[in-house]
């Protein structure tokens, strides 16, 4: 096995391997082989058939990842390795070259004998496993204002490797080792000097996240909306949620990415932000307003003078709701179709008794409609005073059902 010139190629485990069956017998040179993504391997095995098979009598020799319905898969014709793979056997012996290795490549490769004999083939298992990988750069807290990175891979690394820094994608200094200040927004990567022929992705902090909402038309009350939180971090960013509740210091409500909401109250409108946070930092979003819309709520009438009035005084009813856009107000007079008055406030001058009566308000907007409870005006003839009670449909029902048994046991 050989690398190219940029590349590094490290054997994990260089045994010969002899796999033997009915004569026939496969020596590949290694069982494990690690490679640095982007560098060329060539796989190599010799081989012996069993006595009574010439030579001329192999006819091809290839190798193979995978199985499909109960047959290896010629590499040469797999169209992930198209134009990067190249292969041969030669006397006892056959090789494997694969060129620009890819973590994909990653697989135990084996290679199948055939013989002109129909359905004569052997194949040598278990074969060779090869694992690409790549450099990595790891982050560790030195203290609180200090952390400190260092190049990693999985393949075995020669002894007292030395490698170049890179500070947002410039050349910046040689080490083993690069202390950066906690909450740096620069971008760091490593390069492994001598061997390696790409650098290391970077690692950097948080970009400030962003925050999509689904669906993005009208909130309603009652329907589901999903917050997603996403930013560009490498480590990968951890996600918190807050609520903005007039206090100094948000309210914590969720560390996922997703902030869901199966079914959106009034209650849950306000303004809400997402931090990402890794190990070299920490960013915030802006916060976002959630407005969910809703129907009115029952309204409530309130009235002035709240006192007894004379006939003739002036006497001012006000409705109110809770609704989300805010409510358009209609009066009605009980058992009469067209409304008495609009808006939030209606005002009665020169009160006479004709104006006796149960009176309520109707609170409107486009998500629905709601009715107050029934406000009863009467006059006592008493002084020629009014008097205003609030009562319910169901109040006068129950007076009603009240007087009539009290007359049918009278009258007994």
């Amino acid at each position: 096995m050989s690398p190219s010139a940029g590349g590094l190629v490290v054997f994990l485990l260089s045994v010969q391997v002899i796999q033997s069956q009915d004569g026939w017998r496969v020596n590949y040179d290694q069982t494990d082989v690690c490679a640095a993504k982007g560098s060329e391997v060539e796989i190599s095995c010799d081989y012996t058939y069993p006595p009574g098979i010439r030579p001329s009598d192999i006819k091809d020799g290839f190798w193979f990842t995978k199985v499909k319905d109960g047959e290896p898969v010629d590499l040469r014709t797999d169209s992930g390795y198209s134009g990067r793979v190249t292969d041969g056997c030669y006397s006892d012996s056959c090789y494997l070259t694969i060129k620009d290795v890819r973590e994909s490549d990653s697989a135990e490769y084996k290679l199948t004998l055939m013989t002109n004999k129909p359905g004569e083939k052997y194949t040598g298992s278990p074969g060779v496993t090869l694992s690409v990988t790549g450099l990595q750069v790891q982050v560790r807290r030195s203290d609180s204002t200090w952390l400190e990175l260092t190049c990693h891979s999985s393949c075995v690394l020669p002894d007292r490797a030395e490698y170049y820094w890179y500070k947002n994608e410039e050349y910046f200094k040689r080490g083993s080792s690069l202390p950066v200040s906690s909450g740096s927004t620069d971008r760091y990567s490593c390069y492994l000097i001598g061997y390696w022929d790409q650098r290391s992705p970077a690692v950097y902090g948080p970009q400030r996240p962003s925050v999509s909402v689904s669906p993005s038309a009208e909130m309603l009350e009652g329907d589901s909306v999903t917050l997603t939180c996403s930013t560009d971090a490498n480590p990968a960013a951890s996600y918190t949620w807050y609520k903005e509740d007039g206090t100094s210091d948000p309210r914590l409500l969720s560390e996922e990415p997703q902030l869901v909401f199966s079914s959106i109250q009034s209650s849950d409108s306000g303004n809400y932000s997402c931090t990402a946070e890794n190990q070299l930092g920490r960013k915030t979003s802006e916060f976002i307003s959630i407005d969910v819309k809703y129907g009115p709520q029952r309204p409530s009438v309130s009235v002035s003078p709240s006192a007894e009035m004379l006939e003739g005084d002036s006497v001012t009813l006000t409705c109110s709701t809770d609704a989300n856009p805010a409510a358009n107000y209609t009066w009605y007079k009980e058992h009469e179709d067209s409304p008495r008055a609009s808006g939030q406030i209606f005002t009665i001058t020169d009160f006479t008794a004709e104006h006796s009566g149960n009176y309520y308000c109707e609170a409107q907007n486009e998500m629905g409609r709601s009715n107050s409870t029934l406000l009863l005006i009467t006059e006592s003839g008493v002084g020629r005073t009014t008097r205003i009670i609030h009562i319910t449909r169901w109040t006068l029902v129950s007076v009603m059902l009240i007087l009539l048994l009290l007359f049918c046991l009278w009258t007994r």
